[in-house]
């Protein structure tokens, strides 16, 4: 890989997820040079897992797809994947990151063929399938992975495995002796979109999820629910494969909780009246959903969405914070333990799966990051001018949902903008 050229008039977007892709696009369309830098191997972030999106109940490989092309068309555009920013130093209008980059082991000569994956027996936890399912030692990442190239799994390196797969490839495309590189980038701005991780629900114990199988996450939902995910699309639980017709969403699962995330992670909500309509999608009449809430925070034209679900009679709504879930070990089955505020009575409902709507938590901790920046109590960076001209976008900057994360990634970029532009003036 060539080292990229960069200068002070340079906007250097780390994070390449719906907020760093916004970011990015519309820097670059103004005609600004753009680094973009992603830990991972391929863009698309969090919205790449997703099923659906609300309210429209789209597929999110729409929106994706049109900025998978604006970014392929963009000359001022230069990605660099499972890269990460190590340091950054300095004052706005000129900033010096040092990134340093992983090793593929697969260059760009890769066709995308699969043949290296075939020829790979390995196999691993899945992270973009939340590890319910498997992939082998050479993968791509997903279905519409961009760049559009395999990648080796470091642990085979020195394997028969890892000589199985630089066989097997017609193109030459397997490089077993890529090193770790490590390259300085001199910017003027910043724009930092590392987005957000899903709280850890084991650390919710009396719910229970590292215990029974039948307690799931609501963004592995989303991948059940996807075709190409674990279950093939299939609505079923993870105990013996049985469909999930009766399913319980516990909201604020790990937030607005002093013991846990003190904030509202916003679009926990809407997630689950979603998520509701996939058992509509699914089985009709015979799926039935129950919604365990505090209050429903259902915003602006959401709200309209929000009417609609609950005017479904097969969605069920009890205002109760659940106190605490058992496991029926016959059937498999889960049981919520609860009083529900409506009425004061005490209930232990049966349900086949229950799905926790996680709170969303900064995926860079406050004392990870690589320079100085003033953050609130819940890790989320601050509008504040001691951050110069670093620039928080989407999620690292509060939690927020797709449509806002693109709104956020496209005011961030014209503050960056404004900073380049302001040393190309003293410069010309």
């Amino acid at each position: 890989m060539s080292e990229p050229v960069a200068t002070n008039q340079t906007i250097l977007v780390v994070g390449g997820g719906i907020s760093g892709m916004t970011a990015a696009l519309e820097a670059a369309e103004c005609g600004k040079q753009v680094i973009l830098v992603e830990k991972s191997p391929s863009v698309g972030g969090r919205v790449s897992q997703l099923y659906k999106y609300f309210p429209k109940m789209c597929f999110p490989t729409c929106g994706l797809e049109i900025n998978l092309r604006r970014l392929k068309a963009n000359r001022n555009i230069r990605l660099l994947t499972m890269a990460e920013v190590t340091r950054l130093e300095g004052e706005p209008g000129d900033y010096t990151a040092t990134v340093r980059i992983r090793p593929r082991y697969v260059n760009e000569n890769c066709t995308a063929c699969g043949a290296c994956a075939e020829a790979v027996e390995a196999e691993f936890d899945d992270e973009f399938h939340f590890g319910l399912k498997k992939r082998k030692g050479a993968y791509l990442p997903f279905t519409m992975a961009y760049p559009q190239r395999y990648v080796l799994d470091p642990r085979i390196l020195g394997t028969e495995d890892a000589e199985r797969a630089k066989a097997a490839c017609k193109y030459g495309a397997i490089d077993l002796d890529m090193q770790e590189q490590t390259v300085e980038l001199k910017v003027g701005a910043v724009v930092w979109a590392t987005g957000w991780k899903p709280y850890d629900a084991a650390r919710i114990q009396p719910y229970g999820y590292d215990r029974f199988k039948n307690v799931i996450t609501s963004v592995e939902l989303e991948r059940i629910m996807d075709p190409n995910g674990p279950t093939g699309g299939r609505l079923v639980r993870p105990s013996d494969g049985k469909e999930a017709k009766n399913i319980a969403f516990i909201q604020c699962a790990g937030s607005r909780d002093r013991n846990h995330l003190k904030h509202c992670s916003r679009i926990c909500c809407m997630a689950s009246l979603k998520q509701a309509t996939y058992l509509r999608e699914k089985f009709g009449d015979e799926g039935k959903a129950t919604i365990y809430y505090i209050d429903i925070r259902a915003i602006d034209r959401i709200e309209d969405f929000y009417a609609r679900v609950k005017a479904d009679p097969n969605v069920s709504f009890i205002k109760s914070k659940v106190a605490s879930i058992t496991e029926d070990r016959a059937t498999g089955d889960v049981i919520l333990h609860g009083v529900d505020t409506e009425g004061y009575h005490r209930y232990s409902n049966r349900h086949d799966l229950c799905v926790l709507a996680i709170g969303m938590e900064p995926s860079v901790p406050a004392d990870q990051f690589p320079t100085e920046l003033v953050v609130d109590e819940n890790g989320f960076i601050q509008r504040d001018p001691a951050n110069g001209a670093i620039f928080a976008a989407g999620c690292s900057e509060d939690a927020l949902d797709v449509n806002r994360a693109v709104q956020s990634g496209t005011a961030a970029a014209l503050k960056a903008i404004q900073v380049v532009n302001r040393v190309a003036g003293t410069e010309g």
